[in-house]
């Protein structure tokens, strides 16, 4: 079984091709999954001088990049369009200008070559792509950390209702991913701060500066971070100016608090866990120390830490056609009807899908 996968919801214009055996009911065969092609465009060169992410210029890079990338990963993966057994394409949540290119250019796709489309929702992309390259099977505790997203959810897979997550905690006013962006530009790092306040806090003292850990050791599995980046942007007005050891030990602090708070929080969670396994994916997954620490808090409850490697930590297509995969082999598709969404809650709970 192969699978296109489109990924658009933010700024990486991303098309992978993956392949996993063919069947029904949810992937159980390891290896799980193999990689045909996975090429992404990345657009930091467009949006590095405002220091974030602009809608429209996002929207229109995806509009003039898609195509191109759809023919180089068919190239890649040495496949023509008939070899495919669908398309998958992000449906949300995301910035809606880039959803649209994504979601409109799958179904031309599958429309004019008769296959099924996959409308997946960029979150349970994250949440199940570390099935692509791991042994883990459901249920098991996720926690989802990236630029727009904090949350601790049990994952127990794909299904008719767009998937059955249930959701422990979430942030309820930043998500790390975004207090590592306004650290890193508060400091002058540059954009996207998450690996530039890694970089930066190698060598730094992580202990010269004390920052508050909102709802550390408080009951439950929600995170707040807006506290944390108030107390960053206090002490960097207060820094002498050219003084790099000062930044290294800001931007190590920094990160030192952020891993007592997931570590914090997770603890929590992991005593609600469906399993003795904690995954964590998204963009800020891919940071090594974060890592380090959600390792040896696993280990000390008695479970083990699972991520998908770096480069599928961060927005990419073959997470797309991979959960395309899981939903194709339930059966589940999506009719050429399917309207993208700006917003759309894993839990089933919170939003029905549409």
């Amino acid at each position: 079984m192969r699978v296109l996968g489109i990924e658009t919801s933010c700024d990486e214009t991303a098309v992978a091709i993956v392949e996993a055996p063919a069947g029904d009911g949810p992937v159980t065969s390891r290896p799980v999954g193999r990689i045909l092609a996975n090429v992404v465009y990345s657009q930091l060169a467009e949006h590095r001088r405002f220091g974030g992410v602009v809608p429209e210029i996002a929207a229109r890079a995806h509009l003039e990049r898609l195509d191109g990338l759809v023919g180089e990963a068919l190239a890649d993966a040495g496949l023509g369009l008939a070899d495919l057994d669908g398309i998958a394409a992000t449906g949300g949540p995301g910035l809606i200008g880039g959803v649209l290119v994504g979601v409109m250019t799958a179904k031309a796709l599958a429309f004019a070559h008769d296959k099924p489309f996959l409308a997946i929702n960029h979150l349970e992309g994250h949440a199940l792509s570390v099935r692509l390259t791991e042994d883990v099977a459901f249920p098991y505790l996720l926690l989802l950390v990236s630029g727009g997203h904090c949350q601790l959810l049990t994952v127990r897979g794909p299904d008719s209702q767009g998937g059955d997550f249930t959701r422990l905690g979430t942030t309820i006013d930043d998500a790390v991913g975004e207090c590592f962006d306004k650290t890193a530009k508060l400091l002058g790092l540059g954009f996207p701060g998450g690996p530039a306040v890694e970089k930066t806090a190698i060598g730094g003292d992580a202990q010269r500066f004390a920052l508050p850990r909102p709802l550390w050791r408080k009951p439950g599995c929600d995170f707040s971070f807006s506290g944390l980046k108030t107390a960053v942007r206090q002490i960097a007005e207060k820094l002498p100016p050219d003084d790099p050891r000062a930044v290294a030990d800001l931007c190590a602090s920094f990160q030192r608090t952020v891993g007592d708070v997931l570590a914090d929080r997770c603890a929590n969670a992991l005593a609600l866990a469906p399993s003795p396994v904690l995954v964590v994916a998204g963009g800020v997954a891919a940071n090594a120390y974060l890592r380090g620490r959600l390792a040896t808090l696993a280990a000390s409850h008695g479970a083990r830490l699972v991520a998908p490697p770096p480069k599928l930590c961060t927005d990419n297509g073959a997470m797309i056609a991979w959960a395309g995969i899981e939903r194709l082999r339930l059966g589940l598709t999506d009719g050429l009807d399917f309207r993208p969404r700006p917003r759309w809650p894993l839990d089933p709970g919170i939003e029905a899908r549409p």
